[in-house]
Parts: C-alpha cells; structure tokens; sequence
C-alpha cells in the first residue's frame, strides 16, 4: 500500500501571483476582488497574504482566469 504525499503549496508565492492577478484584473481593491471571487474580504486578505490556500478558493480563482480568458 503506498500512501500519496499531499499536494505542497507555496503559499507566499500564490499570494504573490493572487495579487498580481488582483492587479492585471484591475481590482485594485481586494473588497472588489474578493466581491469577484464570492469570497469574503478577509479570505482574499488571508490568500493574497499567503496565510491560507484552499481548494475551494482555487477553484474560485481558477473560474476567475477563465472568464477573463475569454
């Protein structure tokens, strides 16, 4: 039986890319930002920080990228 390592996250540098994107999506405001994601402003805080990653904040910004990819 072999037992699957969890997926390591960088958390400084997703923090590092969430602001950028915060940035290139000209939500220069996290309130704005975190509006965008349907999160509440302290989880974009906690994120953009790199204080807390979770799956489903991910797939929120992920959902966020595509919408902006088309």
């Amino acid at each position: 039986m072999s037992i699957k390592k969890p997926l390591i996250i960088n958390q400084p540098e997703v923090g590092k890319l969430i602001r950028e994107l915060r940035i290139c999506t000209s939500l220069l405001i996290q309130e704005k930002f975190a509006a965008s994601l349907r999160v509440h402003f302290l989880i974009a805080n906690r994120l953009e920080n790199g204080h807390a990653m979770t799956l489903l904040a991910m797939h929120k910004i992920e959902t966020l990228l595509q919408k902006l990819d088309h």
